[in-house]
């Protein structure tokens, strides 16, 4: 009789547990997050202000204060390169500088995101000190927020630009 028991209360305790598993994954697909707090026009002016910034800084040759604006686990995906990470973007924008370029115009086409984490995506154009340009592309950045600050994530650029033969 012992043993029946435990196997009807093992039997009945694996339904239950199954129940209320399967409740939740239809509550998980049907749920949808929003994020209240996501003010677009905000994140718009913000990345403007920054990319203004950026454009300031390369025209100064501060690579140091370019570099400012990525966290240290930060990542920059360019092309023909290996991912560049943390100190070496640094490093990266210095050898940027040191190649001529001197003008960097940068325009955000779309902004997507929430209260931690943006997603911009962009065009982009360098011009050296004759105005002539350099490259030109599209990028896709992701901004996080930590500890009330806004930094670059993840950085990622490709030329437009047909390959130099």
């Amino acid at each position: 009789m012992h043993k029946n028991y435990l196997a009807i209360a093992t039997a009945f305790l694996s339904i239950f547990l199954y129940s209320c598993n399967a409740g939740n994954k239809e509550q998980a697909t049907d749920t949808k997050i929003t994020d209240t707090s996501f003010n677009k026009q905000w994140a718009r002016s913000f990345i403007d202000s920054v990319n203004n910034k950026f454009s300031e800084q390369i025209a100064a040759g501060d690579s140091v204060a370019l570099a400012s604006h990525y966290w240290p686990d930060a990542e920059l995906m360019l092309d023909y390169s290996e991912t560049v990470k943390g100190d070496d973007i640094l490093n990266a924008w210095g050898g940027a500088i040191r190649m001529g370029v001197k003008e960097m115009t940068f325009s955000t086409t779309d902004i997507k995101g929430n209260s931690d984490l943006l997603i911009e995506t962009g065009t982009y154009e360098m011009r050296d000190a004759n105005k002539s340009v350099l490259d030109k592309g599209k990028y896709v950045v992701v901004w996080e927020k930590r500890n009330s600050e806004w930094k670059l994530y993840r950085d990622i650029g490709c030329t437009s630009l047909p390959v130099a033969k």
